[in-house]
């Protein structure tokens, strides 16, 4: 079963985030990039998927050049192929991002057979759309979960199990299908040296995608306002020993 994951090239969360001056871009002097947790085990799972049932796993994403990181970083961690559309960086709206990605779908698979699963993380860490996985899996006409938080194949099909309160929704689907994935579906591996160095030699193949018109346009980004920190102290001595019971009390931990 071949299996296709989207990721996307996104600021790592730890960072601080600012801004240019015209506030249409992120500074990327200050922070590093990485790919968000949902996708870290979208890959990891077409990992395995391909291990268990055989076939050949693509990452693919839409960004700039250096986003060909994010793909190598894939494929040291067992991913066969990697295909970046690429871009000069400027973020497009989720209905620009769908059609790319539905497009180069369709091309691959003219080439060499359909994607049992294609995997998408549920949202990515710096939009949070929720758009894209739903708006591929309509425009290729296929079943589509979202919140996905455990998979299981079987004969021409797919079951997948998406977390509620006090349970789990199952649904089972036809394959081919779109499967959005979150964070807690599995325990992504490390990449190995060997992985690191063989992803190295690998080739990144480059599409410059069609900006399918999507009747957005960006205005400005914003930063969340700055809630600071508060420090306070409980005490000194012997005397604090109390009110750090009731802090530890109020906070679970006792």
């Amino acid at each position: 079963m071949n299996v296709l994951v989207c990721v996307k090239r996104v600021p790592s969360t730890g960072g601080r985030i600012t801004l240019t001056p015209d506030e249409q871009e992120i500074d990327v002097r200050y922070v590093g990039f990485t790919i968000s947790p949902h996708e870290e085990c979208g890959v990891e799972e077409a990992v395995r998927l391909v291990e268990r049932h055989g076939g050949a796993s693509v990452v693919l994403t839409l960004g700039p050049p250096e986003a060909e990181e994010q793909l190598r970083d894939a494929m040291a961690l067992g991913v066969d192929r990697a295909i970046l559309l690429e871009t000069d960086g400027a973020e497009w709206g989720p209905a620009a991002t769908a059609h790319a990605i539905t497009r180069t779908t369709l091309d691959v698979e003219a080439t060499n057979g359909p994607f049992g699963l294609v995997l998408l993380g549920n949202e990515s860490a710096d939009s949070g759309d929720y758009q894209v996985g739903v708006r591929v899996a309509h425009a290729l006409g296929r079943p589509c979960v979202t919140g996905v938080k455990a998979i299981e194949v079987g004969d021409g099909g797919v079951v997948a199990r998406r977390e509620v309160a006090g349970g789990w929704e199952v649904f089972e689907l036809p394959l081919p299908a779109v499967l959005t994935v979150k964070e807690g579906l599995n325990l992504p591996r490390y990449p190995s040296m060997r992985g690191r160095l063989r992803a190295k030699k690998k080739p990144v193949e480059r599409i410059a995608p069609e900006h399918a018109p999507d009747g957005q346009r960006k205005v400005r980004l914003m930063l969340p306002p700055d809630r600071g920190k508060e420090v306070e102290v409980l005490g000194s001595g012997p005397e604090a020993a109390l009110k750090v019971v009731e802090v530890l009390r109020k906070a679970g931990v006792l």
